[in-house]
């Protein structure tokens, strides 16, 4: 089995794991999908269900990827706990980044329940601060760690939103 290889991984990551896993959830996406739109939000504003549907499924799909990056890849979203294995399952079949497309939908819904510009502009913000953290941080270190097989899943996936939902063939 090579390093990358994602068979047999339900017998689960050993050690510490899980905890770095937990606490990175609760650090990272915590503060920037929860904490900070919580500040952010304005007083006394009414809140429209529409945005805690938005804000759910954005939720909803973070621990699944996140699950995916513990399982799957034997680590964490933690930059000094990353996934041992390159990570091709679950939502990583449709997007290579849905854990960042599932923060974004997490603010926008924050966004769309509170109608506030603020949330709005710090969505976009995020967007920009994670396309560049992605290209010019993650991609080449991707490209290093997991070689051809990186190169065919990044021609394989796209790496935000696929233009229609199928099922890519994957390495």
């Amino acid at each position: 089995m090579t390093p990358d290889d994602d068979r047999g991984a339900e017998r689960g990551p050993q050690g510490g794991l899980l905890g770095r896993a937990l606490a990175a959830v609760l650090l990272m996406p915590g503060t920037v999908a929860f904490l900070v739109p919580w500040l952010l939000r304005p007083d006394g504003a009414a809140v429209r269900s529409s945005g805690l549907l938005v804000l759910g499924l954005g939720t909803a799909m973070l621990l699944w990827c996140v699950r995916d990056f513990y399982v799957a890849g034997r680590g964490s979203l933690a930059p000094w706990s990353p996934p041992e294995r390159l990570v091709v399952v679950g939502l990583y079949r449709y997007s290579r980044n849905p854990m960042y497309v599932a923060v974004l939908s997490i603010v926008a819904g924050w966004a769309l329940a509170f109608d506030a510009a603020a949330l709005w502009v710090y969505a976009g913000t995020l967007g920009l601060a994670f396309h560049l953290r992605v290209v010019h941080g993650e991609e080449p270190w991707l490209a290093r760690t997991h070689g051809d097989r990186w190169v065919a899943y990044q021609a394989a996936v796209p790496r935000w939103l696929p233009l229609r939902f199928r099922q890519a063939p994957l390495p």
